[in-house]
């Protein structure tokens, strides 16, 4: 072969390498995405605070007399109403005194008419002066005594009534009552140390909930700046017990210590939550979900959608005028299934739900519309579907320009 044959044969070669080339970079296809399309809206913020149960009204039972408990008069783990009899000491010493103190009422009562009897007459003979003034002022010094003498007598008998009284031991508050610790023949004395049992009114409950005092002071820099419109009345609380299931009834936040712990660094507030069903006990472990106002105009993002960079700041991809845009969410909190972003996003931003993975930023993409099941936070069948046969149809494109780029070249070889 000639040295012009060559060099031609060459030429040919390296023009049909060129038009491959051209062709495969033409036929090159955009990465294709899936993306939502936010708005802005008002969202309830909330945040989820530990907390214990404590019963709302709770009352240890000690006696008030002594003696020997004779009966207890109640089922232990029963419920009790307010003034039920719940242990009988013996009461034969203290009827005793109560019949004591009415024989003494009665002798001193007795006293009175003979010492009115006296005055009265010595009232007449002194305004006649056939007597003394001493003598009239003794009388009626008497007379003082032995009506002093009944009103003491008439304490003395009621207190002594109200001890025989109480050596029946009553309930001072409705609720469920726990186990004894003392059975009848046990000697007990007036107020003494052991209690004999204890009531916990749990119809209704309080739930003490930990807060940090950097929370607090977050969430007032957010209601100042008004990103947060706090809630104006009673704030809702919502619990979540310990097996990870909802309690279904709502409670309301009463009222936050003036103080912040030292030792921890937080703060307590007090929920009460009714409890028809005595489902919270006292000491039960919870997780409480306070609302602590809303944020006007915030948008909801997707966990599946956001990531951190190297910063540990949290990001998203946009597809913005047709190319991929790295965002960084500032002020992103959890809420539920998604993240709470009020910085960053404008209204109407098409936000990279799937293939996010297959692009960088100001990579050119083709994008397909879809839809979030707020519930699980995963991209709908429908609109899976729909994307499935976009993806398919870019394929299908892809390959059919490949073989007319293909056919072209090797015409032209």
């Amino acid at each position: 072969m000639t040295t012009a044959a060559t060099a031609a044969l060459l030429l040919a070669l390296a023009a049909c390498g060129k038009s491959h080339g051209d062709a495969d970079a033409q036929a090159q296809p955009q990465a294709h995405v899936s993306v939502v399309t936010l708005h802005a809206q008002a969202v309830p913020v909330t945040v989820e605070l530990p907390g214990r149960v404590v019963a709302f009204l709770e009352a240890e039972v000690r006696p008030q007399v002594g003696g020997l408990i004779e009966r207890r008069l109640f089922t232990e783990g029963a419920e009790v109403k307010a003034g039920q009899p719940l242990y009988q000491i013996d009461a034969a010493s203290y009827k005793a005194a109560r019949d004591n103190a009415r024989a003494a009422l009665q002798r001193a009562e007795a006293t009175i008419p003979a010492a009115q009897a006296k005055a009265a007459r010595n009232a007449g003979l002194i305004a006649q002066n056939a007597i003394s003034r001493q003598d009239y002022e003794e009388s009626m010094d008497a007379l003082a005594q032995a009506r002093a003498s009944v009103a003491s007598a008439k304490a003395a008998l009621e207190a002594a009534r109200i001890d025989l009284d109480r050596t029946t031991i009553r309930a001072p508050i409705s609720g469920r009552i726990d186990r004894s610790t003392l059975t009848p023949g046990a000697l007990v004395s007036a107020s003494q140390s052991t209690a004999l049992t204890a009531i916990h009114q749990i119809d209704r409950v309080n739930v003490d909930l930990t807060q940090s005092s950097a929370s607090l002071l977050d969430l007032r820099a957010a209601v100042d700046a008004g990103h947060l419109v706090s809630r104006e009345g009673g704030v809702p609380v919502k619990l979540r017990l310990e097996n990870g299931t909802d309690y279904p009834l709502e409670g309301r936040l009463e009222f936050g210590e003036s103080s912040v712990a030292t030792g921890t660094g937080t703060y307590t507030l007090r929920a009460t939550v009714p409890n028809p069903r005595r489902v919270l006990l006292p000491g039960m472990y919870v997780r409480a979900i306070v609302e602590e106002g809303t944020a006007p105009s915030a948008y909801l993002l997707p966990q599946r959608a956001v990531s951190r960079n190297a910063r540990g700041e949290a990001t998203a991809l946009f597809v913005r005028g047709g190319k991929i845009e790295q965002v960084v969410l500032g002020h992103a909190r959890e809420h539920g299934n998604n993240w709470l972003v009020t910085q960053g996003v404008r209204d109407g931003d098409a936000l990279v739900v799937e293939g996010s993975q297959q692009v960088r930023a100001g990579d050119a993409v083709a994008s397909t519309t879809v839809t979030i099941d707020p519930a699980t936070g995963k991209v709908r069948a429908a609109s899976r579907d729909a994307a499935a046969k976009d993806a398919q149809g870019a394929q299908d494109t892809k390959d059919t320009k490949a073989d007319h780029a293909a056919s072209s070249a090797a015409t032209r070889t």
